[in-house]
């Protein structure tokens, strides 16, 4: 792998600390500054929205200056947002918190354009595992995260401040790894004008593009909606302690990013569409495992499936979408995607648990069914006109 692989892989694993570390701390502080208790969990959900809406300004900004600047910037963002937490810590503003939270999303906005970037500095058939390689970093992050979070929790005075600044050296650390080892040469030629290639319209007519973002996206959305509701069905629902709770999640995070050691080969040896094909198996034991019992091992066997599942489907989407463009198009194509997949994500962790209140356990996991669906009828409609292309070549 070149040494942009690399260095992307260090930075991921700094930069994205941000996620897991504000899905960590973020209700426990909300519900310690918020007003009130409904709004504790406001602040993990504007990581998603502030992640969302700063997608199409970040690619927007990579098509005119380059990837390099845009992945300092939002370096920049996770650092301020740090310093806003610790003020926030200081304080005691739950205003300043949810802010914090926002601009953290933004910053992440950036991060998950890291393995676009990565797929650019490589030969096209590694660059499913250019992208694998760069997700290993979420591994390192979704461990450090809390344990950095954790730091200041204990503070009598101004609880998890210093946690906030840990996470402000994390960030300052990707900065500098990025300006160090980062070569803007390697990079693709940036589009001439704005909107280069074809009309938006012309390349959404393609099935390959949506097959891609659906792979993404439908994958997100059940890890999310299943995940976000585990938690609480496990120690509310079924009385499991926190501690068998947390264990669920820390093992299905390493199954979430662990299969990136291999998922590049896979794709090279099976192809990307049998990848998304036992993505989706996965995902559908997972329910029938989940729905079929609520002792501990079911929801480890379950959530572990949950993380396989989605690293196939999300490498796998990755990894196809540069089929359905060229190089002038890249950014307008890529932001599109993961404004939809983020998009996906922001709906399904906010309404998980509304769906887990009114609909309980097994009626919350049978949701995920039509989501699965919608993707294989799209990956069969480009399997067939794939098909019937070839046929009329001959």
């Amino acid at each position: 792998m070149p040494l942009n692989v690399w260095v992307l892989i260090a930075a991921q694993a700094m930069a994205m600390c941000t996620a897991p570390f504000i899905v960590f701390i973020g209700s426990i502080q909300g519900r310690a500054l918020a007003s009130s208790p409904e709004y504790a969990t406001l602040p993990v959900a504007f990581v998603v929205v502030g992640t969302v809406l700063s997608i199409k300004p970040a690619t927007w900004l990579m098509a005119r200056v380059g990837r390099k600047p845009v992945m300092m910037l939002g370096t920049v963002m996770g650092t301020v947002a740090a310093g806003v937490g610790a003020l926030a810590s200081w304080q005691g503003a739950f205003a300043l918190l949810c802010l914090a939270a926002v601009l953290g999303g933004s910053g992440l906005a950036v991060v998950h354009q890291y393995r676009f970037a990565a797929m650019e500095s490589v030969p096209s058939k590694l660059a499913g595992t250019a992208a694998a390689r760069v997700l290993l970093g979420g591994l390192v992050a979704a461990w450090v995260g809390p344990e950095i979070a954790s730091i200041g929790g204990d503070d009598p005075l101004h609880p998890f401040l210093t946690s906030w600044l840990g996470l402000a050296a994390v960030q300052l650390a990707a900065m500098i790894i990025l300006m160090l080892g980062y070569r803007s040469s390697s990079e693709l030629p940036r589009p001439v004008h704005e909107g280069g290639g074809r009309p938006m319209r012309e390349i959404l007519a393609n099935p390959v593009i949506w097959v891609a973002i659906s792979a993404a996206a439908v994958g997100y959305a059940i890890m999310s909606f299943i995940m976000t509701a585990t938690p609480l069905s496990m120690t509310e629902m079924a009385g499991h302690p926190l501690d068998d709770a947390k264990r669920v999640i820390q093992l299905h995070i390493m199954a979430m990013y662990l299969p990136s050691l291999i998922s590049g080969w896979l794709i090279r040896v099976v192809g990307i569409r049998r990848m998304m094909l036992v993505g989706m198996i996965a995902y559908l034991i997972c329910i029938a495992l989940a729905a079929s019992g609520v002792s501990f091992h079911h929801y480890l066997s379950a959530l572990i499936l949950l993380g396989i599942g989605w690293n196939f489907l999300f490498v796998g989407g990755t990894s196809l979408l540069p089929q359905g463009y060229s190089d002038s198009e890249r950014f307008r194509v890529q932001g599109l995607n993961d404004m939809m997949v983020f998009g996906f994500q922001a709906v399904a962790s906010m309404s998980a648990g509304l769906a887990l209140s009114s609909l309980g356990w097994a009626g919350l996991l049978l949701l995920a069914i039509p989501l699965l669906l919608l993707h294989s009828g799209l990956m069969l409609f480009w399997y067939l006109r794939r098909d019937s292309a070839v046929t009329q070549s001959h």
